[in-house]
């Protein structure tokens, strides 16, 4: 349980579009619940609001999208964009797969989070979502 919550962190794992390569999804949503996280795993094939949707009716602290389809200029900004529209402005937004370093930053100065490529330690990954939700949500 996370000291500062009094409630395990929840995060959302998601694959968007129509990616079907979902075992680093799988892989990360074990990671997270072996680090204390209570994971919500949408499985594939999920549409931006599928998963802004989800992750209000679940009240989570961040979301994860694993993207391997190249579509993450497309993705991240749809979501990052919804989530302003609701209002999730203390939710992170995060992810991983294939994406170029200067398209991160583009996504970042959009407001995503630290995207990791494959490879990641879990820890890092965990460690990451800790500090963020501890710095930025007000339980």
């Amino acid at each position: 349980m996370e000291a500062s919550s009094q409630r395990p962190l929840r995060i959302l794992i998601a694959k968007v579009g129509l990616d079907g390569h979902d075992r680093g999804a799988k892989v990360i949503a074990t990671a997270m619940r072996d680090a204390g996280m209570e994971v919500i795993y949408t499985g594939l094939r999920q549409t931006p609001e599928m998963v802004v949707n989800t992750a209000l009716q679940e009240d989570v602290d961040a979301i994860g999208i694993s993207i391997l389809s190249g579509a993450h200029m497309t993705v991240f900004p749809r979501i990052i964009n919804l989530m302003k529209e609701k209002d999730l402005k203390d939710v992170l937004l995060t992810g991983g797969g294939i994406i170029p370093e200067k398209e991160r930053e583009t996504l970042a100065a959009m407001g995503v989070g630290k995207l990791f490529p494959p490879g990641t330690p879990s820890t890092e990954i965990a460690d990451y979502i800790r500090e963020w939700v501890r710095t930025h949500r007000n339980f």
